[in-house]
């Protein structure tokens, strides 16, 4: 198991609100894209993997046709 610092970022549908809502956690897990899966279980949802230079790893998801992100950088 590896430790992440976790950023999960829901980006705000109004065309004048550029604002989002962000969180921030520390996780334990095996695996990053297991947990994005057990994260949005049961939703339409569909999601892009990137993994950065540094080892970011960066989920862009979209659900219920709401565009959110998850990156875990390790610590």
């Amino acid at each position: 198991m590896k430790e992440y610092e976790v950023i999960w970022e829901i980006f705000n549908k109004c065309p004048r609100n550029q604002m989002r809502d962000v969180f921030v956690e520390e996780v334990e897990i095996a695996d990053p894209e297991e947990y994005v899966k057990h994260k949005f279980q049961g939703k339409d949802v569909s999601y892009e993997k990137t993994v950065l230079e540094d080892g970011t790893i960066i989920f862009d998801i979209t659900t219920s046709m709401i565009r959110q992100r998850c990156s875990f950088t390790e610590i």
